[in-house]
């Protein structure tokens, strides 16, 4: 099963198809390619999937996203 997941653009660097965004996911920090969103910016949440951005999300969604990630982990770790 493969997982896209929401995360905060913080900075931008490059040009074109290699426009980069470093993405805080909650304290955890990667970099995201943005050809596939060229209208991000900094401050939008993104749905990163393999390094890709691939489209941008709604800040209430994104809460909801990381609010259901909250509650697998909790199920996870009581064994359900």
């Amino acid at each position: 099963m493969c997982l896209a997941v929401p995360g905060k653009i913080i900075e931008i660097g490059g040009e074109g198809l290699q426009r980069v965004a470093r993405v805080d996911f909650g304290g955890v920090f990667k970099e995201a390619n943005l050809a596939c969103v060229p209208e991000a910016e900094v401050g939008d949440y993104v749905l990163i999937h393999v390094g890709m951005a691939l489209s941008i999300v709604d800040p209430e969604e994104a809460g909801k996203i990381f609010e259901y990630l909250r509650q697998i982990k909790e199920l996870d770790e009581v064994g359900i």
